[in-house]
């Protein structure tokens, strides 16, 4: 029999509130137990012959995954590389700008490079990539198309259908990197430098600052900084190739920008 929050509570727990178990309520503690399997012992009021029946009881329902707090990262995650289990490597490879090294997959990504193994593994040199990172990694591959980019650039909000990020866009990404850079353009010139940017000015001139990131052999970003003046104050652009969204859907886009963020708000400092 499964045991719901309800049921733990008034089944198997004192419903005294005690606190000894490190939550201010019994039902606070039931609702842990279910839905991020907090051990059940930790209340150490439950007898022992209660706690016999009870333990087993939840160890079938966590292993049917039923009422427990979802992993949404995970999930990305198994899905994206579910989507990429039955394509040949060296296809991929193709499409997207990487090369073969034996049953692996090398592709460029941004200063770095990535390996891909035959298991769908996604490695870099010298870190562990995030869970997002991975299934941006994925989707990429499982999306991007054999189309070389136009260089026709566009604003984020000129794609179809972003409407719904574009606040996101401007809060997550355009506003922070002005917080960070206004009045600082030469650590702007410093940072994305060693990030591994291409000084653009000499196509951009209207920006005080422009640089382009190579983040996979056929996506780019370009970053464009107009530092705050007497009568404007400072403003970020991000523009992407028109072909971006026959690599990447919408949210690897966002989560693309909100990467290149964090590396040049961050971790570079």
């Amino acid at each position: 029999m499964a045991l719901s929050v309800v049921d733990l509570y008034t089944k198997v727990l004192p419903k005294t509130n005690c606190k000894d178990c490190g939550f201010p309520t019994c039902i606070a503690f039931a609702g842990m137990v279910v839905s991020e399997m907090h051990p059940l012992k930790n209340c150490p009021h439950v007898p022992a012959d209660v706690l016999a029946w009870a333990e087993p009881e939840l160890a079938e329902q966590y292993a049917q995954g039923k009422w427990l707090k979802k992993d949404m990262a995970q999930e990305a995650l198994t899905l994206a590389k579910e989507r990429t289990a039955d394509m040949a490597l060296p296809d991929i490879a193709r499409r997207i700008g990487g090369t073969m090294d034996g049953p692996e997959i090398i592709l460029p990504y941004f200063d770095s490079q990535v390996r891909i193994t035959a298991k769908g593994e996604i490695r870099l040199p010298h870190r562990e990539p995030t869970r997002n990172e991975q299934t941006f990694i994925h989707i990429h591959m499982a999306m991007g198309g054999s189309r070389n980019p136009t260089g026709n650039m566009k604003s984020f909000k000129e794609f179809p259908n972003t409407v719904s990020k574009v606040k996101s866009m401007e809060s997550h990404v355009e506003a922070v990197l002005v917080h960070r850079f206004s009045g600082r353009p030469d650590e702007l010139d410093r940072i994305c430098k060693a990030a591994g940017g291409s000084d653009l000015g000499a196509d951009h001139p209207s920006p005080d600052r422009a640089y382009g990131f190579q983040v996979f052999p056929k996506i780019s970003v370009t970053l464009l900084f107009w530092d705050a003046h007497e009568d404007f104050d400072a403003e970020v652009k991000l523009l992407f190739d028109e072909t971006i969204v026959e690599h990447l859907d919408i949210e690897c886009i966002m989560f693309l920008s909100e990467h290149l963020t964090q590396r040049l708000t961050e971790t570079l400092n």
